[in-house]
C-alpha cells in the first residue's frame, strides 16, 4: 500500500475538538472528525458510542471496550494532550461523548443558557430530579451574569419564569431573590455560593454538571486517575506486612511485601540503664528516644543520622523508681514520672530539671501532658486526678467514681477529653467542655492503654492476656483483639506503629516481643532478644522501620530490617521479574 509523503508530522495536523477542556481558539467546532490524523492511515469514520458497546477486553472478559476507550480518551484530555485524546477519538470509532452531549457541553462554555437548557432536555436522561437540578444550575448562572451587566430586569424574569417554577431548592431562590435589590448579596453569593468563585465561573458549573448527570453521559473528570489509585489503596491493603510509603508504589507491578518490611533484626543493644527498664518513648519528631528504669533513672536518647543511638542526658533526682517518661508536644521537654513520689519536669536540651511536682501526702501514679504544653495531668495515689499548669499552680482535681489508682492517663490532642482508668475493668472518658463521661467497659482487669494517634482508637492491655482495640468515635465499640503474648503479674504495654499505624506491638512476659496487624488480627512475627519480661514497646513515628523494646534484663533493643533477607528476597524478585508480574515477597 503506497502512502503519499508529507513534511509535517500527523500530530501537527491534528485539532483539538473544541468541547474539550483545555481547548482554545483554534480548535474545531461541533462534531467536525480530525483531518489528516493518524486516523486517517486507519480509514475509520466516527460511530455512534452505542456501537460496539457489548465488546470486551482483557482476560477476564469484565471491561467493556467502548467505556475502556472513552475514560482513556478524558484522561487525555485532562492531561492536557488534546491532539491525541482526538486521534484517538477518530481512529477507534468511539466518541468521548454523543453528539447531544458535546454540543451542550459547547453551548455552557459559551454561556448561550437557553440553547443548553433545550439540549439537556434533548439528551434522554431518565432521572427527572437530575434534569432539573442541572436546569437550575444553569438557569442561575444565566441570572447571575444577567446581573453583573446589569441587566435586572432580564434576571427578575428568569427567575420569576425559569427558575422558580423549576420548585427546587426553594431557600436559594430567596436568595437569588434578595440579590435583586442588596448588591452584596449579590457578590456573596455569585462569589462563594455553591463553590463559584466569580459571576462567570462556567467552568465550574461544569465542574458541578459532571457531579449531578450520569457517568455514562458524562466521563468523569479523572476517572482513569481514580481507577488506578483505588487499585493501588486495595493491593496496599491487601497486603498484611505492608510498611512502606505510597511513593513505593509502582504502576508496573502489582504490589506486595514480605515480613522484610517489618522491623524483626536487633540494630543496636542500648545498656545505660541498671536495672529493669519500665518504660520507653519516641519523640514526636522521631529524633530522640526516651526511657525509664526501676534504677530511679530516666534517660534521653538522641537519634544520629546514621541511625545509631547515643546517650544525651541521664536524668537523676528521683528517690523511687521512674514508672514513664513523657515528651511534651513539641518535644523540648519531658516528665518523669516517680513512683508514688513526685512529678519532675525536664528541659531536653541542657538536661536539666525546670520544675518538681507534688501534692503533700499523695503522691503521682501516672501522668501526661496537657494537648498544648501548658500544663501537666495527673492519676494519684489517693484515685484523684489533678492538673496543674506548668508554674505548679493546682488548676483542677477530681475524684469522682474511681475506685483504684490512676494506672495510665491521658489528654487527646484537641484537649477536649480526658482518659483514664476509672475502676478495675473500666475507662473513663471525660468531655471537658461538657463536663460528662462516657465509660468503656472491659471484662477483664485493665492494666494500661495507649491512644492512637488520630485519637479515634484506644488500645487496651487486659489481665486475660489480651490487648482490644476500641473505637471511641461516638458509642465505643470494640474493633479487633489480639492475642499470643504472655502476661501474668508485671505490667506489659502496647503501641501502634508502622505505616498508617496498621500494626499493633507489644511486650510480654516470655521475652519476645510480638506484632500483629492491626486490621486482621493476624500475629505476624515474634522477636526473641531479651532475657527477661519486655515491659513496653514504641514504634518510631517518623521511621516506619524502627522499633525499640524495653526489658527486665535492663536493656532496650532497637530493631530494624533484617538487611539480609531483604536482600535474599530482591535478587529473588529480580531473577523472576518481568513487565505485569506480580512480584511476591515469601514472607520468611
Amino acid at each position: 500500500m503506497g502512502v503519499v509523503e508529507d513534511t509535517e508530522p500527523p500530530f501537527k495536523r491534528a485539532k483539538l475538538l473544541a468541547d474539550e477542556p483545555n481547548g482554545n481558539s483554534s480548535s474545531v467546532r461541533g462534531t467536525s472528525s480530525v483531518n489528516n490524523s493518524l486516523g486517517d492511515l486507519m480509514a475509520r469514520p466516527l460511530t455512534s458510542s452505542s456501537q460496539g458497546d457489548d465488546e470486551t477486553i482483557g482476560s477476564k472478559g469484565v471491561i467493556k471496550k467502548s467505556e475502556f476507550v472513552r475514560i482513556i480518551t478524558r484522561a487525555l484530555y485532562s492531561l492536557g494532550y488534546g491532539k491525541t485524546g482526538a486521534m484517538l477519538e477518530e481512529e477507534s470509532g468511539i466518541p468521548m461523548h454523543q453528539s447531544v452531549v458535546k454540543a451542550f457541553l459547547q453551548q455552557v462554555k459559551e454561556g448561550k443558557w437557553d440553547e443548553s437548557v433545550a439540549t439537556l432536555h434533548r439528551i434522554g436522561l431518565v432521572d427527572e430530579k437530575a434534569v432539573k437540578a442541572a436546569s437550575f444550575l444553569l438557569l442561575e448562572q444565566k441570572f447571575f451574569e444577567l446581573l453583573k451587566f446589569e441587566k435586572v430586569a432580564d434576571a427578575l424574569a428568569t427567575l420569576r419564569n425559569e427558575i422558580v417554577p423549576l420548585r427546587v431548592n426553594t431557600k436559594r431562590v430567596h436568595e437569588l431573590a434578595s440579590a435583586l435589590i442588596s448588591p452584596s448579596k449579590f457578590m456573596s453569593l455569585s462569589s462563594s455560593g455553591k463553590g463559584k468563585e466569580s459571576v462567570s465561573s462556567r467552568s465550574k458549573v461544569l465542574e458541578e454538571l459532571h457531579n449531578l448527570l450520569p457517568a455514562s453521559v458524562m466521563v468523569p473528570e479523572k476517572r482513569l486517575e481514580c481507577l488506578v489509585e483505588n487499585s493501588l489503596r486495595i493491593q496496599r491493603d491487601s497486603c498484611v506486612y505492608h510498611n512502606t510509603l505510597d511513593s513505593d508504589l509502582s504502576l508496573f507491578s502489582d504490589h506486595q511485601c514480605g515480613k522484610h518490611q517489618i522491623p524483626s533484626r536487633t540494630v543496636q543493644i542500648l545498656e545505660s540503664h541498671t536495672d529493669e527498664v519500665w518504660f520507653l518513648q519516641f519523640s514526636h519528631n522521631g529524633k530522640y528516644l526516651a526511657s525509664s528504669s526501676k534504677d530511679q533513672t530516666a534517660i534521653i536518647w538522641e537519634i544520629k543520622a546514621d541511625g545509631q543511638f547515643s546517650l544525651k542526658h541521664k536524668l537523676v533526682g528521683h528517690q523511687k523508681p521512674v514508672t514513664a517518661i513523657l515528651w511534651s508536644p513539641d518535644d523540648r521537654q519531658v516528665l518523669t514520672c516517680g513512683a508514688e513520689e513526685v512529678i519532675r519536669r525536664w528541659n531536653v536540651d541542657s538536661g536539666d530539671c525546670i520544675h518538681t511536682y507534688e501534692k503533700g501526702g499523695i503522691g503521682p501514679i501516672s501522668c501526661g501532658w496537657y494537648s498544648d504544653g501548658q500544663g501537666i495531668i495527673a492519676g494519684m495515689t489517693d484515685r484523684s486526678i489533678c492538673m496543674w499548669d506548668l508554674d505548679g499552680r493546682e488548676l483542677e482535681c477530681w475524684k469522682g467514681q474511681r475506685t483504684q489508682k490512676v494506672s495510665d492517663i491521658a489528654m487527646t490532642d484537641d484537649g477536649k477529653w480526658v482518659v483514664s482508668v476509672c475502676k478495675g475493668s473500666v475507662i473513663s472518658l471525660f468531655d471537658r467542655e461538657a463536663t460528662v463521661e462516657r465509660l468503656i467497659e472491659e471484662e477483664d482487669m485493665i492494666t494500661s492503654f495507649s491512644l492512637s494517634n488520630d485519637n479515634k482508637y484506644l488500645l487496651v492491655n487486659l489481665l486475660n492476656q489480651e490487648i482490644r482495640l476500641w473505637n471511641i468515635e461516638g458509642d465505643p465499640k470494640i474493633v479487633m483483639r489480639y492475642k499470643g503474648h504472655k502476661r501474668s503479674r508485671f505490667l506489659i504495654r502496647s503501641c501502634f506503629g508502622g505505616y498508617q499505624q496498621a500494626f499493633i506491638a507489644s511486650g510480654s512476659e516470655d521475652s519476645l516481643v510480638y506484632i500483629w496487624h492491626r486490621s486482621t488480627g493476624k500475629l505476624i512475627i515474634e522477636l526473641p532478644g531479651h532475657a527477661g519480661a519486655v515491659n513496653c514497646v514504641s514504634w518510631s513515628p517518623t521511621n516506619l522501620h524502627m522499633l525499640a523494646s524495653a526489658s527486665d534484663d535492663g536493656t532496650i533493643r532497637i530493631w530494624g530490617l533484617d538487611r539480609i533477607n531483604q536482600q535474599n528476597q530482591k535478587k529473588q524478585v529480580q531473577a523472576s521479574s518481568s513487565n505485569g508480574v506480580l512480584h511476591r515477597c515469601n514472607g520468611n
